[in-house]
C-alpha cells in the first residue's frame, strides 16, 4: 500500500463520518503493539513451485514413511489413492494456508477495495470492547476502509448496548456487524456481505474467518460449514464474523461481555443464516468450542426399540456385542440376530445356547445383502425405535442407547449415528461427508478423539448428510415411510448415506452423536472387497451413488469448497 494511499485511509477512519460514536479515547501504544494482517503477495510461477516444495519437504520431514508411501501409490499410476495418502500430509503442514492463499486455484473472489460498490444495504459496526480496547486502531482503519461506520460497545467504552440502539439511524434498516477490537475485515468484505445480503430474507450472513498471529500473518483459517443449528449449540462460529438484523427492542435483552453473542442468536430466530463461502474477517480470538455435557434424559420417554444384528459365523464377535447390550440400561429392548448362513458349528451351538426369551434368531439365506438382510428383520420387528447394529461393534458404556433413542424421537430427526472408535483408540466414523473420494467417506477418520482436529468438530454433536448404519437408530415409521434399504442399488456399500439422503429428503435430518461412542472391529466378520465380484459390485455402488445423488462432484454443506475431496481430515485442498 502507498503511503498517500495510507494516510487518505487514516484520514477517512478518523473522520466522524466513518464512526457514528467513538466513545473514549485511544490508545495509540496498545493499538501500535497489534500488528496489521500482511497482505499475501501473489508470487510469480516460480514462487509458487517453491513454495509448493516447501510443504511437500515439510509433509515429509513430518510422516516419511506415510510421504513414501504415497509417493509409492503416485509412481504406480494409483491417483486417486496418492491423492488421498497426499491430502492430510500436505493440508495439515504449516505452510498449507500460504499456498493456498497464492495458489492461482484459490485466488481470492472479493474485489479490490477501489473497485467497492458502495450502493445497497448499509452497515454499522458494533466494536466490542468489552474486555480490552487493543487493536482498536487496526479495526477502525479497516472499518473505515470498507465503509462502514463504528460504535465501540463495552465496559471499556463506557457504552451499552442500550446506549448504541440510541444512536443507530433504524430508517435505513442497518445491517449490524457485531466485530471485536483487533479484528480486521478483508478487502472487499463490505462489499461480499451486500452482495448475500441482496434480497435476502434472513436476519443473519456469516462468513469464515482466520487468526491473525503476533505479526500479522493470516494463521488457522476456519472454512465452515453451511448453517448447522446443531453444532452451533456447542460452538458458536458465528459470532464475530457475520452481519445481523436486528430492531431497538433486540438491544433491550443484549447486555454484559456477552451481549454480541445474545444478538446473534436473537437473529437466528429469523430464519437459517446464509454463509459466505470466503475468508472476510481476520480475527485476533475466536469463541472456542462448549466443553460436551451428558444428554439429559430426565423425564425422557424411552420407546420400545428393536436392535438388529446381522451375523455369519464369528460367534466371538457377536458375543461381544451381545454382552454389551445385556449390559446397556434401556427399559426395554429386544435383539433381532439375522443369521446369513452360518455353518461354523460353534456358531451354531452358541445360538442353540441364546435365551429365546431375550434373542430372536432369524434365518436369512442367500448372498450378503446388507439392506435385504435388515428390511426383512424390519418387517418382524416390534419396537418402535430401530437399532441397526453390526456384529463387530462393542459397547463402552452403558448409556449409548438411551443417548441415540432420545435424539432419535425429535420431530426434526430421522436418522442417528454414533461416534465409532477403532480397537486402538483413534477414530472410525464421526459422520459421513458427500462427494470425498467422488462418493462418500467417514469423516475425521483416523484421529484421536483427544485431539483438537478440525476446530473439534469430531467431539462435537451436529448435523451431518449421513451416518454409518453400523450403528444407526431411527423411528421405524420413518425408515418405513422412505422405503427401507435400498436391496437392488446399494447391497452392500453406500445403502445407509442413500437412506440417511431419503430421509433429508423428507425433513428429517441426519444427527452425529458422540456423546454415544463404541468400538468397530469394521469389517472383521464380512472382510473387505478384494475379489474381482465384490471389487465389481462395490464399483456399481458408487456409479449408483453418483447418479441418484451426484456425489461425484458436490461439495457437501457441511463441508467446504477449500477443504480437500481427496481426504476425510478437513484438510485445506492444497
Amino acid at each position: 500500500m502507498s503511503s498517500k494511499r495510507a494516510r487518505r485511509l487514516t484520514r477517512r477512519a478518523m473522520s466522524p463520518a466513518s464512526a457514528l460514536s467513538l466513545v473514549g479515547s485511544r490508545q495509540p501504544s496498545i493499538a501500535n503493539a497489534m500488528r496489521a494482517p500482511q497482505i499475501t503477495a501473489r508470487p510469480g510461477k516460480f514462487g509458487r513451485m517453491w513454495l509448493k516444495l516447501r510443504v511437500h519437504l515439510d509433509a515429509a520431514r513430518r510422516a516419511p514413511r506415510a510421504y513414501l508411501t504415497a509417493l509409492l501409490s503416485r509412481f504406480r499410476g494409483k491417483r486417486l489413492r496418492a491423492r488421498a495418502q497426499f491430502a492430510p500430509l500436505l493440508g495439515l503442514s504449516p505452510l498449507a494456508y500460504r499456498l493456498w492463499q497464492v495458489s492461482d486455484a484459490s485466488g481470492d473472489t472479493i474485489p479490490d477495495i477501489d473497485d467497492i460498490n458502495r450502493t445497497g444495504p448499509t452497515f454499522v459496526a458494533l466494536i466490542d470492547v468489552a474486555t480490552s480496547r487493543a487493536g482498536l486502531d487496526q479495526t477502525l482503519r479497516s472499518l473505515a476502509a470498507e465503509g462502514v461506520p463504528a460504535l465501540c460497545v463495552g465496559r471499556s467504552a463506557g457504552t451499552t448496548m442500550a446506549d448504541a440502539a440510541q444512536q443507530i439511524d433504524w430508517s435505513s434498516g442497518p445491517w449490524l456487524m457485531p466485530i471485536t477490537a483487533g479484528d480486521v475485515l478483508a478487502n472487499g468484505a463490505a462489499n461480499a456481505y451486500r452482495h448475500a445480503a441482496a434480497g435476502a430474507t434472513t436476519q443473519i450472513i456469516y462468513a469464515d474467518d482466520d487468526l491473525l498471529d503476533a505479526v500479522g500473518r493470516r494463521a488457522v483459517p476456519h472454512f465452515k460449514p453451511d448453517w448447522n443449528d446443531e453444532l452451533f449449540r456447542h460452538f458458536d462460529y458465528l459470532t464475530g464474523a457475520c452481519i445481523v438484523r436486528a430492531d431497538p427492542a433486540d438491544f433491550e435483552t443484549t447486555a454484559g461481555d456477552t451481549a454480541m453473542a445474545n444478538l446473534v442468536t436473537s437473529a437466528i430466530r429469523g430464519g437459517d443464516p446464509i454463509h459466505v463461502r470466503q475468508v472476510l474477517h481476520h480475527r485476533r480470538t475466536r469463541p472456542r468450542p462448549r466443553i460436551l455435557a451428558a444428554l439429559d434424559l430426565t423425564g425422557v420417554s424411552l420407546p420400545p426399540v428393536s436392535v438388529i444384528i446381522p451375523t455369519r459365523n464369528r460367534h466371538d464377535l457377536l458375543e461381544t456385542c451381545l454382552r454389551g447390550l445385556a449390559r446397556t440400561e434401556y427399559p426395554e429392548f429386544e435383539v433381532i440376530v439375522v443369521d446369513n448362513d452360518s455353518d461354523d458349528p460353534a456358531t451354531l451351538a452358541y445360538f442353540a445356547g441364546l435365551d429365546p426369551a431375550r434373542y430372536r434368531i432369524l434365518r436369512h439365506r442367500g448372498a450378503f445383502n446388507f439392506s435385504e438382510i435388515n428390511n426383512r428383520a424390519v418387517d418382524a420387528a416390534n419396537g418402535r425405535l430401530l437399532c441397526l447394529l453390526n456384529n463387530d461393534v462393542e459397547m463402552l458404556e452403558p448409556g449409548w442407547l438411551a443417548t441415540l433413542a432420545r435424539q432419535a424421537q425429535r420431530d426434526d430427526v430421522g436418522a442417528v449415528g454414533a461416534r465409532l472408535l477403532y480397537p486402538d483408540g483413534r477414530v472410525q466414523h464421526a459422520g459421513v461427508i458427500l462427494g470425498v473420494g467422488g462418493a462418500a467417506a467417514h469423516a475425521h477418520r483416523l484421529l484421536h478423539p483427544k485431539e483438537e482436529g478440525y476446530f473439534r468438530r469430531h467431539a462435537l454433536p451436529q448435523f451431518v448428510s449421513a451416518v454409518t448404519g453400523a450403528c444407526l437408530v431411527v423411528l421405524r415409521d420413518r425408515f418405513l415411510a422412505v422405503g427401507g434399504f435400498d436391496a437392488h442399488n446399494f447391497a452392500v456399500a453406500f445403502n445407509d448415506v442413500d437412506l440417511c439422503l431419503r430421509l433429508n429428503s423428507r425433513g428429517w435430518r441426519t444427527l452425529y452423536e458422540p456423546r454415544a461412542t463404541l468400538i468397530h472391529h469394521e469389517s472383521v466378520s464380512r472382510g473387505f472387497d478384494r475379489d474381482p465380484v465384490d471389487a465389481a459390485r462395490l464399483v456399481a455402488e458408487v456409479a449408483a451413488l453418483k447418479a441418484l445423488w451426484g456425489t461425484g462432484d458436490m461439495v457437501d454443506p457441511f463441508h467446504h469448497p477449500a477443504l480437500s475431496p481427496f481426504s476425510e481430515r478437513f484438510v485445506l485442498r492444497v
